[in-house]
Order: C-alpha cells, then structure tokens, then sequence
C-alpha cells in the first residue's frame, strides 16, 4: 500500500504540478491512514470500505485533530482513491460518496480586538527579537496571510511607498494586499535596526530571519506565535491561522465588501469566503435590522 501512496505522489507532483507543500500534506494524511488500516490487519486497499474510512476519520476526531485537519485528510482519500481508480487498481471506490459531517464544519476561531492587541504587544522589550517578532505578528494579522506565505516573504515583497505586501498564494498565484499604517512602521522599524545584524553579511533575502541568519520555516513560526500567544495570556489554541481568520473577521465586521476580503486572502472562491459571514452575529442583526422591512 505505501507503493501505491508513493505512485500517487509522484503522479500529483509530475502530472499535476501540485506543490511541494501540498504533495507534503498528502503524504503525511496518507502515511496515517495506511497506519491505521494496517493496525487493524487490512493489507489491501481493495478490503477497505466506507466504514473503515469513517471509524478512522471519527476516531482522527475524538483524538483532537482540528475540524481542517479532518477535511484536509478526507480531500486527500478522495483524491487518493480516485486515482486508484482511474489506474484500474481498485475495483470499488468507498471514498467516492463520502462528504464530511456537519459536525466537523465549525466556525473559525478568531481572536477579539483586546486579544490582538496584548498577541501584538506580547514580545518583551528586553529580547533582542522584540522588534522581528512584533514585526512579524503585525504582518501576520495586518495582511492575513497563510503561515507558508510569511515564511516566503522577501525583502523585496515590501513596498512601502505604496503601502502593500505581495505575497505568493496556493497554486503560485501572486497577490497584492495592503498594509496598514501599524504593520508598516513595525517592519520599516526592524528593517533599519534588527535585521542587518541578523544578517551579518550573508545574503539572504527572507524578509524575516532567525538568530542564525536563516529564513524561518513554517513550523518555526509557528512555534514563535504559540509562545507569544502564551505570554500575551490566551489560554485558547491558537494558530497562525487564527490571524488570518481575525484578518477577515473584523474586516467584514467593520464593514469591508466580502468580494474584497476574497481578493486580499486570495480564496478562488467566494464560497470560501462567506464563511466570515457566520462569524459576527452582532453585524448580521445590525444589517437585519437596517434593511427587513419587519425588524
């Protein structure tokens, strides 16, 4: 079964010309259901069926996997058993007709504007990384961007004249987002003092760099974010995802086009988008009450 994961990934990699990321991704979900299936004495991807997925998916829950995590996984069955199939290496394709359950569709989680502020304010004055990392959490928040496209930044994605970050999304597609006058000043502030001896003459272009000089990786950030999550006293999980989704949250809170938020997180969809729309139920009323002629 790990030949065939492995044919798999060589064929969304070659023939699909999916990511590096994303090929990662599917590996790692796959990897984990082959364990579980061999776990239970299932050696052929022919004896699995529906239930099999199910009871590993649900039980992937119970675990504590996060509800994107689980459609993440089960978006990598279909596709896996679909190739299988179109390979004529499955006679019978269990993963075909399966959608996840609603109760795995849950709201984002996102941060009130007190708790960005104390995450935003959470460096200590007294690290020498203060001013990357309040940089870093100000870039994060101020243009919702993944974790994988701020470890991507360079130095040259910054545009302070005109006030925009252009980052590259899923699917390599560029996009241009604004940054606002607070994210602006944190980076041009560590951009003059920190960086450079950070640097210390090597050549990198990462626009935010480690002790060592080096570019972060996504699990770097991710830990750094933790940490400061930690210290700015939020008990609740929080991700780097969690900054995008605030991101989005209090722009559609404050009143920006959902077809605009669309653009700066760089969703192909808009369905993607709406769901900020659950997000705010203070804003929902307020509409409701404007424009139903019976409010």
């Amino acid at each position: 079964m790990l030949a065939l994961v492995d044919r798999f990934l060589d064929y969304i990699a070659i023939e699909r010309g999916l990511s590096a990321n994303t090929r990662a991704a599917y590996a790692a979900d796959l990897k984990a259901l082959l364990v579980w299936l061999q776990g239970r004495g299932i050696g052929s991807m022919n004896r699995v069926t529906r239930r099999h997925l199910l009871d590993y998916l649900m039980g992937e829950k119970e675990r504590g996997l996060s509800s994107n995590s689980l459609s993440r996984r089960l978006v990598a069955i279909k596709v896996f058993f679909r190739f299988l199939q179109q390979e004529n290496m499955l006679s019978f394709n269990a993963a075909e007709a399966m959608e996840a359950p609603r109760l795995w569709k849950i709201l984002p989680g996102t941060l009130s504007y007190k708790e960005v502020e104390r995450l935003l304010a959470a460096p200590s004055e007294k690290s020498r990384y203060a001013l990357r990392d309040r940089a870093l959490l100000e870039t994060l928040y101020g243009a919702g961007l993944r974790i994988s496209e701020l470890a991507a930044l360079a130095v040259d994605n910054v545009h302070f004249d005109a006030s925009y970050v252009r980052c590259m999304g899923k699917g390599r597609k560029e996009r241009v987002v604004p940054l606002g006058a607070s994210a602006r000043d944190s980076l041009r502030l560590y951009l003059e003092t920190l960086r450079p001896a950070l640097a210390e003459g090597r050549d990198s272009r990462a626009l935010f760099l480690t002790r060592r000089g080096g570019g972060f990786t996504r699990q770097g950030l991710w830990k750094l974010i933790k940490q400061h999550a930690r210290r700015a006293g939020i008990t609740r999980r929080v991700t780097p995802h969690t900054l995008r989704h605030s991101f989005a949250s209090h722009l559609l809170a404050n009143g920006a086009p959902l077809r605009v938020i669309q653009e700066m997180l760089g969703h192909a969809d808009i369905a993607t988008t709406q769901i900020y729309t659950h997000v705010d139920p203070a804003r929902l009323q307020a509409i409701h009450a404007q424009y139903h002629p019976r409010a």
